[in-house]
């Protein structure tokens, strides 16, 4: 074999010995990826596992509607503020039956010439829980809160929105979620003292479906 022969040779053997190590080494570093993957879906699995339980503030489902539309100046109204609550879960009553639960309560921010003159919350019904040693005082299904407010002569005439937040405890049968607060917002209309108000939401405010007064704020 001539040189020329001899140098060719030696440069197509460095080649293939290249291409080799390139490819180990495409092959290893594809090799820690999928291990690092493998391992990070393995973990968002077991995370999932000990964590079966939904967000604190998707359990509840509240709607608010206005009794009135629209509401005179120096006239009194309501708003009903009704809450759905997830299958398989309850939430603690505005008078809860153990001091160390948290209740369930809806505040308002209000606009100018607005204020509240009380606050009725169902009183809940009890129920035996597996982690509880006695029955406890809760909502479940769903269940209705009635605030009763009333304007005065400043109150700004046109759009307004009465701005609400409920505060609750959830829980299923074996344990609780954490105590979340979530907005809901009522929408209403006024108008000057000497128009006609028109009820709304005969349904709703109705004798039959409106909260009983059992607990002020």
């Amino acid at each position: 074999m001539n040189i020329s022969a001899c140098r060719k040779a030696k440069l197509s053997w460095r080649k293939l010995h290249s291409v080799k190590r390139v490819n180990i080494k495409f092959i290893w570093r594809m090799g820690i990826v999928f291990f690092l993957s493998a391992t990070a879906l393995a973990s968002l699995r077991a995370t999932a596992q000990e964590n079966p339980f939904p967000a604190a503030a998707s359990v509840l489902q509240p709607e608010a509607y206005v009794s009135l539309q629209p509401v005179p100046r120096g006239h009194a109204f309501e708003v009903a503020v009704v809450a759905k609550i997830s299958p398989g879960f309850h939430i603690n009553a505005h008078q809860p039956s153990e001091d160390y639960l948290i209740p369930t309560k809806v505040t308002a921010e209000l606009p100018a010439g607005l204020f509240v003159v009380e606050t009725n919350y169902p009183r809940g019904v009890m129920r035996a829980f597996r982690f509880s040693k006695t029955p406890l005082r809760v909502y479940e299904s769903s269940f209705t809160v009635l605030m009763k407010l009333r304007t005065n002569g400043t109150a700004p005439i046109g759009p307004q929105k009465i701005k609400l937040t409920v505060g609750y405890q959830a829980c299923n049968q074996d344990a609780c979620l954490p105590p979340t607060k979530i907005p809901v917002a009522a929408d209403l209309e006024i108008a000057a003292a000497d128009t006609p108000a028109k009820p709304a939401h005969a349904d709703i405010f109705s004798s039959g479906s409106a909260a009983k007064p059992s607990a002020k704020p």
